[in-house]
């Protein structure tokens, strides 16, 4: 019998479709994986995986939970990586992550909240009526969007 508990902690497909992959993380190459790690442990009020937590061992490959202990980010270390030069310039962004907040007051707190954990602005359209919304570099550069959804 599959319990509450067996999806909350991310085993099972909640959609029900039946032999298809299920996507368990997004993963982020860096050069620093710590400094990333906590960058986006801190934003999202995620956890480490046991024994992923400062000092409790290797740092080339990170991963964050949920409180639940539901897999949401890994983190892999590599030795060089060209920072995106999104939205001009030769390198692109070539993935991002969306994240959301129910309004335009909370997308402020979040605004001033990103930028004192080292987040970086690229892209202010926070007046925009239809979706406001800011872009980010995160410490490695990997750009992200805050918006009200």
């Amino acid at each position: 019998m599959i319990s509450k508990s067996d999806f909350s902690r991310g085993w099972f497909d909640v959609t029900g479709a039946e032999g298809v992959p299920r996507l368990r993380q997004v993963v982020l190459d860096c050069t620093d994986t710590r400094a990333v790690a906590e960058f986006y442990r801190q934003l999202l009020g995620l956890v480490y995986r046991p024994g992923d937590e400062p000092g409790g061992g290797a740092d080339d490959w990170l991963v964050l939970r949920t409180a639940e202990g539901v897999p949401q980010l890994a983190f892999q270390q590599v030795a060089e990586l060209p920072a995106a030069t999104w939205p001009e310039g030769p390198v692109p962004q070539q993935s991002h992550l969306d994240l959301t907040v129910a309004s335009v007051e909370e997308l402020e707190v979040q605004h001033r909240r990103v930028l004192e954990l080292g987040g970086r602005l690229l892209r202010d359209r926070s007046d925009d009526p239809e979706e406001p919304l800011y872009v980010y570099a995160d410490p490695a550069g990997h750009p992200f969007c805050v918006f009200v959804a």
